[in-house]
């Protein structure tokens, strides 16, 4: 195998003033290409050593979808259930129109509307019901007790009538904690994390380890960088120290999330192999994937996937705001994993999406 091809992609990558970057290719469950380059940080003094802990952002909607699909297998909830059986604040919802009028909601939010990001929530975490959370809970913000109060704001649309990426992973982790009597985080750690072995992956990273984290930067035009602080909570997406985002609140390293990764492209271990073949199965119709715009996928139950045309990508997988980004191919035994900590890199994203077709030509 001569991966000169992924070498030279990765190093254009570097050139879009990203300090470093990190990347593991594994066929059947064994590394065949490792490569971590560059530095922690933009002054170039801290090279890269290949264990850094990363904000993975929306990376985490995998560990998310994954423990809920754990419950679905047990018969623990339909796809097809109504949201407020789990969340009882969800079952009167309002709709905002586009002439902008707030009506009652003609239909309700199922659980596939969650995996599918096709309920109608925005990702809003500055709304007027966060900020309610946040005030009435002293700034903490506990993941079930904030979700309550997001059925104070309206709907984009009915549910299951659109596509818009939203907070549907974060209610999503509230349904977990529901359904199996368990906070989030204590439950990803119990069913996820400690059985694939992950130590040092978590939703609630406490301020006492806020330092492990790899510096955060936020690429502006033509690349200069800029340092993002932590805020008070360790995470952008985190509104208060004991809100689990599940879909951006994962912390993990590289050889953490590929212990993931590996599970879900061999199946059995912590999913049925026919329910990560259910996972990857596209769910949207010809409208929906108009409004989901992403040419040569499919969405299925929280990832991209294979569309239902059959022509077009073969892999599943997501990416993060900050650039991790993943991918399995089932049918090649193959996964993919790419590591840097960068948000709004908007010159970077052409590159990463060419990530798995390089690595499937280095691999041929």
């Amino acid at each position: 195998m001569d991966f000169g091809k992924l070498d030279a992609l990765l190093d254009r990558i570097l050139e879009h003033d990203i300090p470093g970057n990190d990347c593991v290719v594994c066929v059947k469950g064994v590394p065949v290409y490792r490569r971590t380059s560059g530095f922690a940080d933009r002054t170039k003094t801290l090279p890269l050593k290949g264990n850094e802990r990363y904000q993975i952002f929306s990376c985490s909607k995998l560990v998310t979808c994954t423990a809920a699909l754990q419950l679905f297998e047990k018969g623990l909830f339909g796809l097809d259930d109504e949201l407020w059986h789990y969340l009882p604040e969800f079952r009167e919802m309002t709709v905002r129109t586009p002439e902008g009028e707030i009506r009652p909601a003609q239909r309700k939010i199922t659980m596939r509307h969650l995996f599918t990001m096709t309920a109608g929530f925005s990702y809003d975490l500055n709304s007027k019901a966060f900020r309610k959370a946040y005030d009435d809970t002293c700034g903490a913000c506990p993941t079930r007790k904030t979700i309550s109060y997001l059925p104070q704001e309206p709907l984009l649309f009915e549910p299951g009538t659109g596509w818009y990426y939203s907070l549907c992973h974060d209610v999503l982790a509230a349904a977990v904690e529901v359904i199996s009597g368990v906070p989030f985080n204590d439950y990803v750690k119990q069913n996820i994390f400690d059985v694939v072995g992950m130590p040092q992956s978590t939703f609630l990273l406490p301020a006492s380890e806020f330092d492990t984290l790899l510096p955060l930067y936020r690429e502006e035009k033509e690349y200069p960088l800029t340092p993002l602080s932590m805020l008070v909570c360790g995470n952008l997406y985190r509104p208060g120290p004991l809100y689990a985002s599940g879909g951006a609140g994962c912390v993990s390293t590289l050889e953490d999330f590929n212990k993931l990764l590996q599970a879900l492209c061999i199946g059995e271990k912590l999913l049925k192999r026919a329910t990560i073949d259910l996972m990857r199965t596209d769910q949207l119709d010809d409208k929906l994937r108009e409004a989901y715009g992403r040419p040569g996928y499919g969405y299925g139950l929280g990832v991209r996937c294979p569309p239902a045309t059959g022509q077009g990508a073969s892999d599943f997988g997501w990416g993060g705001a900050a650039g991790a980004y993943f991918a399995i191919i089932p049918e090649r035994h193959t996964t993919v994993l790419y590591m840097q900590h960068v948000t709004n890199a908007a010159s970077v994203k052409p590159l990463r999406l060419e990530i798995p077709k390089v690595v499937l030509e280095c691999l041929n």
